[in-house]
């Protein structure tokens, strides 16, 4: 079965966060990839814990850069979050096999990536008194918006 859709975190820095986002990608049949170098070790209990029982259940790989996702994911589309976007995360129009870009959680995404596809760059609506929001809330959010778009997930 082929995943429903590709989250990619790129360098994430916490644990935690990594943890809950691969629990959600569980929920939903989402593959994970994490892009090197990662702000913690794989077999992190703090990483083990967000996840709890479910990391084991995780279709998820470490890779060492965005070009190897690319040439494993060739004709994907690929959508990248950033609070810089102008484009809202309910613009979109997601697609089954679609990749969610997800920055660092301190630096975000290259200017280089952002530049890539400026159409494609998407954010959450917030008041400016809020620097940023929580990786692992954002991957959420936006995971669930496809899902919605999809119609529910399929069982």
């Amino acid at each position: 079965m082929y995943p429903l859709m590709h989250v990619v975190l790129y360098r994430p820095e916490i644990p935690q966060n990594a943890g809950n986002i691969g629990r959600t990608c569980v929920a939903v049949g989402a593959r994970l990839w994490l892009v090197r170098p990662l702000g913690f070790r794989l077999d992190d209990r703090y990483l083990k814990r967000a996840g709890m029982d479910y990391w084991q259940r995780l279709d998820w790989e470490a890779v060492d850069g965005l070009d190897e996702i690319r040439r494993r994911l060739p004709g994907r589309v690929w959508w990248r979050l950033t609070k810089t976007a102008t484009r809202l995360v309910w613009q979109a129009e997601f697609q089954p096999g679609d990749v969610l870009l997800f920055g660092s959680e301190s630096r975000g995404l290259p200017e280089t990536e952002l530049a890539a596809e400026p159409a494609r760059n998407l954010k959450l609506p917030m008041r400016p008194e809020v620097r940023s929001l929580n990786l692992a809330s954002t991957v959420n959010t936006v995971v669930y918006e496809a899902v919605r778009q999809f119609g529910g997930l399929p069982m």
